[in-house]
């Protein structure tokens, strides 16, 4: 999945620009949760958000952009977690932990936000994901380097990215996927676990 967002604080815009982001963003998790991702239009959110859809076409450009924008917004809310919230997963546990915690999660929000990733493609993408991830990928290599394994960390920091964030994740037909989604978060989760211990383990 290509991740829209880096570290730090969305660019500013206008308080009624705001505004309207905030309800189409709302409007759209609503009209997920109720149709589903085929049943979401833009003029079905305009008229559900009581906007005119010149305002919507001109926030989000095509179909593809409501999704890409929801996905977004998901990855700003994942990265507070990670820099700033309680550990594990966020700032004051040992690296190793963190990295455990870091996988689990990331992994959660792959697998909630699929649907929404599929709808985000365009078309113009190269290929389905795994191309860009390059928050995972520095947030991974910090935390190796902080356990100072005897390794090439770019590389493997490389390769543990592709383990969360590649295609398998999210668009790769297969008996686990088919699974109901706690399932396959807890069975990724564990294997992911299980790597890195192995990966990280003492020489």
């Amino acid at each position: 999945m290509s991740q829209p967002v880096m570290w730090g604080a969305p660019r500013a815009e206008r308080a009624d620009a705001a505004r309207n982001r905030r309800l189409l963003l709302a409007t759209a998790r609503q009209m997920l949760a109720e149709q589903g991702a085929d049943k979401l239009t833009m003029d079905g959110l305009a008229e559900r958000a009581g906007l005119g859809k010149g305002t919507v076409f001109r926030r989000f450009g095509t179909r593809a952009g409501i999704f890409a924008a929801l996905l977004d917004d998901g990855e700003r809310a994942f990265q507070e977690q990670v820099l700033s919230g309680p550990p594990p997963l966020g700032p004051g546990a040992p690296p190793l932990d963190r990295l455990i915690a870091y996988g689990r999660a990331r992994t959660d929000f792959l697998i909630g936000y699929r649907e929404i990733a599929r709808a985000a493609l365009d078309g113009r993408e190269t290929v389905p994901a795994g191309s860009q991830t390059p928050v995972s990928r520095e947030h991974i290599r910090y935390l190796l380097g902080e356990m100072r394994l005897t390794a090439d960390l770019d590389v493997l920091a490389t390769q543990l990215t592709a383990a969360l964030d590649g295609p398998l994740l999210l668009y790769l037909s297969s008996a686990t996927l088919a699974e109901a989604g706690p399932e396959v978060c807890e069975r990724l989760g564990r294997g992911w676990a299980d790597l890195i211990r192995r990966v990280c383990r003492p020489r």
